[in-house]
């Protein structure tokens, strides 16, 4: 576990991440990263969850339609 210092940028106050963490969360200088609420605490983390359950109800859909998709790719 890692302490962060919060630390003023312009009129806001922000986290800087050390290159270690960030090399561990694979992203960089201008990247986005996603904060959820979990049980535990707060969650970040450069993937959208909410992008992920849409992608779920697309597998489901798709595996559902599979013959009329392959139709449509004709």
């Amino acid at each position: 576990m890692a302490a962060l210092k919060l630390t003023r940028i312009g009129n806001s106050v922000g986290v800087i991440l050390p290159k270690d963490m960030l090399a561990r969360l694979k992203v960089d200088k201008g990247d986005t990263l996603h904060v959820t609420d979990t049980p535990d605490g707060l969650r970040l983390t450069p993937h959208d969850p909410r992008f992920a359950a849409q992608m779920k109800h697309v597998r489901r859909i798709a595996k559902k339609r599979r013959a009329v998709l392959r139709e449509l790719a004709k």
